[in-house]
């Protein structure tokens, strides 16, 4: 708690000047989670603001993380060995591939840069365009190389409503386990990827013999594909405000509650004001719970449509 000497120092640096004394001797480690905002703020009676300012001082500084599900943990040691230096043998398309796809998973797609990726190979930067293009080529490339990790089966779908569901579920599994890919294609621009060329041919296969006509086959697709998409693309956003923040989402929320809760009381809007009593503190938005309630509802309406051809 805050005492004695520092005072003009501002309380958010003060704050985080603690819990780096704290990583320093030991009390904190790698990978524990730090006090909360909202823990924060009660300890050194500080307004939520000026915790949350506290821990984006150290995010930004790289002394802690945002984990899914976890919160703010202390950041691993970021002391690395320097690479050896690969030579042209050893530099091959894959291994670029693979390191880009590891820097983005770690720090998202907006840090990745054709020097931090050589850096990380312990090559020169001009080395990697003997490879690739340039980072737009790099992209596509590891998109590919993402989606080829998660395979549609073999054969031909049992049914139009299996295969799409099918098709779903393993482009969901494929954003989880990396949250940038939702942020690389576009349904106006879409990708001339292979490895997405597989999920149309087997959207196609399974919506053969339905009597649906060319264009109400893509559209059927592209709706399975932006309804997945759409809810996959706040994943990253949330990893993106947890590191510019140092909140949770929860965290966030409790934050926003005397703002809500005034709109609530203010009777400008009644209906509102109802749902938010009746909820309380149950409501939760989890993305994988969101995924689940409406895939079937989104087949179900299709079905009607299919049906009716």
């Amino acid at each position: 708690m805050a005492t004695g000497s520092g005072e003009s120092v501002p309380p958010h640096a003060r704050i985080a000047a603690d819990i780096k004394r704290r990583i320093a001797d030991g009390r904190l480690r790698p990978g524990e989670r730090v006090p909360s905002t909202r823990q924060l703020a009660r300890d050194w009676n500080v307004a939520l603001a000026t915790a949350a300012k506290a821990l984006t001082l150290l995010a930004r500084e790289g002394v802690v993380v945002a984990e899914p599900r976890v919160g703010t943990v202390v950041a691993e040691s970021r002391t690395r060995k320097v690479p050896r230096a690969l030579s042209d043998d050893d530099l091959t398309r894959e291994r670029i591939v693979r390191a880009a796809v590891e820097i983005a998973d770690e720090e998202g797609l907006d840090e990745l840069t054709m020097r931090g990726l050589a850096t990380r190979l312990g090559v020169a930067t001009m080395s990697l365009y003997r490879h690739v293009g340039g980072k737009d080529e790099l992209v596509m490339l590891m998109v590919g190389a993402v989606i080829e990790d998660f395979p549609l089966p073999g054969g031909r779908p049992e049914s139009w409503r299996a295969g799409l569901e099918i098709s779903a579920r393993t482009q969901w599994a494929a954003y989880r386990a990396h949250p940038w890919l939702a942020h690389t294609t576009s349904l106006t621009r879409p990708m001339p990827s292979p490895s997405l060329l597989e999920h149309t041919e087997w959207a196609m296969r399974a919506l053969e013999g339905t009597g649906l006509d060319p264009v109400t086959k893509m559209y059927v697709h592209t709706l399975l594909f932006s309804y997945v998409q759409g809810i996959a693309v706040n994943l990253e956003r949330e990893r993106r405000a947890r590191a510019s923040t140092g909140m949770s989402a929860d965290e966030w929320m409790d934050a926003q509650q005397p703002i809500l809760r005034g709109f609530a009381e203010s009777g400008d809007h009644p209906a509102f004001g109802t749902l938010i009593r009746e909820l309380g503190d149950d409501f939760d938005l989890d993305l994988d719970r969101l995924f689940e309630f409406g895939l079937q509802p989104l087949l179900d309406g299709l079905a009607t449509v299919i049906g009716s051809r």
